[in-house]
């Protein structure tokens, strides 16, 4: 699979592909025409309670992983619906947090790479 990430309030891109909105939240300030966004997958964002937890700390990124993954294999249905929905071509993951490295979104491409092979 092709996975890219991307904060939503970046311009789209042909590149982007199918672009998935992957928070729980809706993103501040963007108006849903605007978003340009195919699918909101907000069932497999992290739980609030894990979210406001990790509050985007380096330090807590392991840890955020593993608590997410654990909470995203207690949803087996809706992470299957969301890896069908990807489908076989470009995918483009949207978060809208301003941390571009440690979010959930990654963490999300991450397991899924991982799982594929």
């Amino acid at each position: 699979m092709n996975i890219r990430v991307k904060r939503v309030y970046e311009a789209p891109s042909p590149d982007d592909g199918m672009r998935i909105l992957v928070d729980r939240l809706w993103p501040r300030g963007l108006a849903r025409e605007k978003a340009h966004i195919d699918l909101w997958l907000k069932d497999l964002a992290p739980s609030t309670a894990l979210r406001k937890w990790f509050d985007h700390d380096p330090a807590k990124w392991e840890e955020f992983k593993r608590r997410y993954l654990l909470e995203l294999q207690q949803r087996p249905d809706a992470l299957a619906h969301g890896i069908e929905a990807m489908g076989t071509g470009a995918v483009t993951l949207l978060f809208a947090a301003r941390e571009e490295r440690f979010n959930d979104a990654v963490a999300l491409r991450e397991f899924i790479l991982d799982r594929g092979r």
